[in-house]
């Protein structure tokens, strides 16, 4: 069970850490400085969700016998390892195939359209399952972790379907933005509801965590976006990506890693 809880910790410290990433590349760059600024705190609050996950799975790793811990990664970072695993263990050292992300999260911004329906996707998912979380689950830790990221992830989901009412409801130019950003992001978002072992071990018993609803909950209320941006539905029949959650990604998530753990690696162990 420890080893599924600890592949669990990591889908959710994952996504965040990747997305948070992702919008911190917009950083300097936001189409206004307002939105720019938004941006960033965003990809921060992010990044705060994933720190507290990792700190937490680190902790459950720690707790393993050393043979067991040095065995839950490939990476040679990691091989014969003897000292604590740290939250920048986990971070910066893991190659591609160890991160449990979903490939929504590690898309690449394109333009300001793709970057708010990517967004979009992903909060309102998030949303559900931190209040899943935050209700139900039986681990004080990740109860604790959820409400608190529960009302960040209220502000961010209302960022982003404001957004997208906003470009679709507007010029010809920004609608059709919008459509194809919407479209083109559709084939990634039925991994969120595919459970994993870990998911189905560390989410069992609990009706929220129920992947038929939690699914069409979620798609009640981005169609209900959807529709008031004057946007076409996108077809929830459509062929679907999956693997990230496995550890199979795109080829996007290797360029973000060498790019956000070049430090790390270049100048092992170094401290700020």
């Amino acid at each position: 069970m420890s080893v599924l809880k600890i592949k669990y910790l990591l889908q959710l410290a994952d996504n965040a850490l990747i997305l948070g990433h992702r919008l911190s590349e917009w950083c300097g760059h936001g189409p206004v400085l307002e939105q720019d600024i938004a941006l960033t705190n965003i990809a921060l609050d992010h990044l705060g969700q994933a720190r507290s996950f990792f700190q937490y799975a680190d902790e459950t790793i720690n707790l393993l016998p050393e043979q067991e811990r040095n065995s839950l990664f490939s990476a040679t970072a990691f091989q014969n390892k003897t000292t604590p695993f740290t939250e920048d263990d986990l971070a910066f050292l893991r190659d591609a195939w160890d991160f449990k992300n979903v490939l929504l999260v590690e898309q690449p911004n394109q333009d300001w359209a793709c970057t708010v329906a990517r967004s979009f996707y992903y909060d309102h998912y998030n949303s559900l399952l931190y209040a899943a979380l935050k209700e139900q689950h039986t681990d004080d830790n990740l109860r604790a972790v959820a409400e608190k990221s529960l009302k960040e992830t209220t502000y961010h989901k209302r960022w982003s379907s404001e957004w997208v009412i906003r470009l679709g409801d507007s010029t010809e130019e920004s609608r059709h933005r919008m459509q194809n950003a919407l479209n083109n992001l559709w084939p990634f978002t039925n991994e969120l509801f595919l459970p994993t072992a870990a998911e189905a071990a560390c989410q069992n018993r609990l009706p929220a965590f129920d992947s038929v609803q939690l699914k069409n909950n979620w798609h009640t209320e981005v169609f209900a976006i959807i529709d008031e941006a004057t946007l076409q539905q996108p077809d929830p029949k459509a062929w679907m990506q999956q693997g990230g959650k496995e550890g199979v990604h795109s080829e996007h998530l290797g360029f973000l890693l060498a790019e956000m753990q070049y430090m790390q690696r270049a100048y092992p162990g170094m401290e700020w």
